[in-house]
């Protein structure tokens, strides 16, 4: 038996023959051509841009009916970015300055644009890398006059092994018959993974090796909920696994049906439980799992296609198909949140030595307004489709609220003397991530709608802990004393003040964390839609009393380890959660 550890992309337990889908790298011809030879070689391209968009086309229509419009919009983005003059432009370029053939300078193209994007800080600019690559293999493989196999064509279930899944094959592949996914590529932004957990398959990526190891006659074990691929595992560990998908499945449809039920507290308080999402592909796993709306919607994904900005037509699409996913239900959007570790590739200026505490977030916004202005733009209009919040990130202080809310009202005021109609009465809020925020929430409170807690960059902050850096990782620790008493004047402020506050940070989906949120009043969790039923679970199966009784225990504790060692301990005995 082989061990491969990866990252959990979409969580279950699968056991199954492999299907190797590997597709072996085309060998590119390279020649010389002349100047009279360009145009010719520009109409070659176009002829395969034009086959490579039919063939989208032609997988839009087969998969219509099952999958949803926001999985299909995948391939429309493809389309565009097919057909975008722009690549059009870089391809003559090339052509005119080397004089090769269009198929190298095709390749050509793609690799240097791989590499920059494989280079790249952000793991989400990263994982756009797949995106690139569909679409210009698609465009290749016209201009070479190669076939590829469909996973819509499989006839009996398999666990999909790849070295790197198109986003494109995920939606027309048999979800009937692929029962896991295993890769040596991707992370759990790529739209691979949002897809896999949208279909609900199990699946484990960044295995790097995975093709190599894995031989069409072994038996495969998926462990998505731990990040784990088990190759020709013995007859015990196929035993115990089948007895843990057993378990799996009982305990999901145990929560599944808290689904239609409240978080509510045994003395009766409501809490909001919603959710996190990258792309629109994902309110389906929202709505499936309960949740109260979403909580936090990271508006910058739409910006890390390599090749252009998103236009406001296009945010305003985005945004408008998430709100209206979600009838009657609050979905807050946060404003662009780039710099730091999520770079824009089309801009310039990212080069810093500190980025963490450098050009990022409402920073960047508002010195770059144009960019601004178009997302403000298309939110406001996006807003009268439902119930849209904006959220303003990394506010540091007064100054930069009141800038960022006065830009707004302009652009509001603007699109009004346009004719375009946009509501009055949108609530706007800002993520409290900085200790400066923290400790001035009474006054950021007077004029913000709410709070929402970004315990990701507030805990790395107010600890000095680098949450990358594996070196100093035992640091980082969401119990510290000094983390527990900010986020008590943070929730306390607020409360003085009437507006409520949510937590959209990891700590936010912890079921080890319910139960100390709960004691400290906050209104509002936001976390992964997976996560959801478990953190009900254990709000109705506690009282406000009692969690505010843990709260005053944990308050009392001087160091985060005694806090730690308590709060788990309470948490896996009282309520039978699994520290791991």
């Amino acid at each position: 038996m082989k061990k491969l550890t990866g990252i959990s992309a979409s969580p279950g337990i699968a056991i199954g023959k492999p299907f190797l889908y590997i597709h072996e790298q085309p060998t590119v011809p390279r020649y010389d051509i002349s100047d009279s030879e360009i145009d010719s070689e520009m109409d070659r391209f176009r002829a395969a841009v034009e086959r490579a968009s039919c063939e989208l086309t032609d997988i839009r229509e087969q998969s219509a009916g099952q999958v949803d419009a926001d999985q299909l919009a995948i391939i429309d983005a493809h389309q565009l970015m097919a057909k975008d003059p722009e690549f059009e432009n870089q391809i003559l370029r090339r052509l005119t300055d080397d004089l090769m053939n269009v198929e190298w300078m095709l390749h050509t193209h793609e690799q240097e644009l791989l590499d920059k994007l494989n280079k790249a800080d952000s793991e989400a600019l990263r994982e756009r890398s797949s995106d690139l690559h569909d679409v210009t293999g698609r465009v290749l493989n016209q201009l070479l006059q190669r076939e590829r196999f469909s996973l819509a064509d499989l006839t009996e279930e398999v666990i999909v092994i790849a070295h790197d899944l198109m986003p494109s094959d995920a939606i027309v592949m048999n979800k009937d018959y692929v029962k896991g996914i295993a890769m040596d590529g991707g992370g759990p932004t790529s739209h691979t993974a949002i897809l896999a957990r949208s279909f609900e398959i199990p699946s484990v990526l960044g295995l790097t090796t995975v093709t190599r190891a894995v031989i069409d006659s072994d038996l495969i074990i998926v462990d998505g909920n731990h990040g784990v691929i088990l190759i020709d595992p013995d007859a015990e560990t196929c035993a115990r696994y089948e007895q843990q998908i057993t378990e799996w499945h009982q305990r999901e449809v145990q929560l599944m049906r808290l689904n239609d039920l409240p978080a509510e507290t045994k003395d009766g308080k409501l809490i909001a439980l919603k959710a996190n999402i990258e792309v629109p592909e994902e309110v389906d796993a929202v709505l499936s799992h309960g949740a109260d709306g979403v909580g936090l919607y990271r508006s910058e994904f739409l910006f890390m296609s390599p090749g252009r900005l998103p236009s406001e037509e296009e945010q305003y699409r985005a945004y408008r198909s998430v709100i209206e996913a979600m009838p009657d239900k609050p979905v807050t959007i946060r404003t662009l949140d780039v710099g730091g570790d999520k770079v824009i590739p089309q801009l310039d200026g990212w080069e810093e030595r500190n980025p963490i505490l450098g050009w990022r977030a409402i920073r960047f916004c508002l010195s770059n307004r144009d960019v601004f202005r178009t997302q403000l733009r298309a939110l406001l209009r996006a807003g009268r489709h439902g119930r849209l919040e904006i959220m303003f990130p990394m506010i540091s202080g007064l100054e930069e609220m009141t800038e960022a809310f006065d830009f707004l009202a302009e652009v509001k005021k603007e699109l009004k003397g346009e004719g375009v109609d946009v509501p009055n009465d949108l609530p706007i809020g800002i993520m409290i991530e900085v200790p400066s925020a923290a400790m001035v929430a009474d006054v950021l409170a007077r004029r913000s709608h709410f709070f929402s807690v970004g315990t990701n960059d507030l805990i790395q902050y107010t600890l000095a802990v680098d949450r990358g850096n594996e070196r100093i990782a035992y640091l980082y620790e969401p119990f510290h004393p000094a983390v527990l008493r900010m986020l008590r004047l943070v929730i306390d402020s607020a409360h003085d003040t009437g507006i409520p506050v949510a937590m959209c940070g990891e700590m936010a989906g912890d079921p080890v964390a319910t139960v100390l949120l709960l004691g400290l009043g906050l209104d509002e969790y936001s976390m992964s839609a997976g996560s959801i039923p478990e953190v009900k679970r254990i709000i109705r199966s506690t009282s406000v009393r009692e969690a505010e009784e843990v709260v005053g225990a944990a308050m009392e504790m001087r160091s985060f380890k005694e806090v730690d060692r308590f709060i788990r301990r309470l948490m896996e005995e009282r309520f039978g959660v699994s520290i791991g």
